[in-house]
């Protein structure tokens, strides 16, 4: 009996497997006759737009109509994405720097970074510069590669003005005639102890400051300071402003006062963190 009912098991079981096989539906795949693919990956194919494109265009014009508008879906959609990315508001700290440094050369001391910040405390600028020196370019802080792509766009204004003929400069008078670029201002304050009681303030970002020279903002800390001022190269080629002695405070006031920048903008590296000093 119980080999009976195993029997009539199995043929229940092969009559059900073959009702669902008859409900299978055929499909069939069509495939590029230039490069033998499917037409949907021979844009991936070397031969697209001398072969592919062609044939699909000509052949099946429908699915070429069809995938055509289904990549251009795609990239408004990547560029929508792209124009939604919210930038950096602020640059890297200490840390992050290090940390972008040592995982592009030596991921293996990432995980000893809070040794060395405890180590080089107050000599975070010599660090970088021997680093720099030793493995090559710090890389770059998203902050200011958003400044960067800001200038260069700026640079192709300038260009295409400069193509203009002088009958064009003198039909473009009023508010248009002049184009004003304005360029995101931020200024970075950092104090670095040196042999324990000497102390050196470093100014990063004047030069966002509009329609100022660095070597006259240099010439100006010296006067106000009574002091040595200097414009150095800092690393990842940006540039520097050195002033003697501990005047982070009394530079960030100054810089408010003398050269009109938003208080917002000016911001004070305590230890590691950007306080803006407004």
């Amino acid at each position: 009996l119980a080999q009976k009912f195993s029997t009539l098991n199995i043929r229940s079981q092969t009559h059900r497997t073959r009702e669902e096989m008859t409900t299978i539906e055929v499909r069939t795949v069509l495939y590029c006759k230039a490069c033998g693919m499917p037409p949907e990956y021979c844009e991936y194919g070397p031969d697209y737009e001398t072969h592919c494109k062609p044939w699909l265009k000509k052949t099946h014009p429908d699915i070429y109509t069809k995938l055509k508008a289904a990549r251009k879906g795609k990239v408004e959609e990547a560029e929508a994405d792209e124009k939604e990315a919210p930038g950096p508001t602020e640059p890297w700290t200490t840390e992050q720097r290090l940390q972008a440094f040592y995982g592009k050369y030596m991921p293996e001391k990432v995980d000893g970074i809070p040794a060395i910040l405890e180590k080089y405390a107050g000599k975070e600028q010599k660090l970088f510069v021997a680093l720099v020196k030793k493995y090559g370019p710090e890389p770059e802080d998203p902050y200011y590669a958003n400044q960067n792509d800001d200038d260069d766009d700026n640079s192709d204004d300038d260009s295409l003005n400069a193509g203009m003929s002088k009958m064009d400069t003198k039909k473009r008078r009023g508010a248009t005639a002049k184009t004003v670029h304005k360029v995101d201002t931020r200024v970075i304050i950092q104090k670095i102890s040196r042999n324990r009681k000497k102390a050196v303030t470093i100014v990063v970002g004047m030069d966002t400051v509009p329609d100022v020279k660095l070597k006259d903002v240099s010439k100006a800390f010296s006067k106000r300071f009574a002091g040595s001022s200097s414009v150095k190269d800092a690393a990842g080629g940006k540039k520097e402003i050195i002033l003697q002695g501990d005047h982070q405070d009394e530079a960030a006031a100054f810089i408010v006062d003398k050269f009109k920048v938003p208080g917002d903008a000016v911001f004070l590296d305590m230890d590691g963190e950007f306080v803006p000093f407004a």
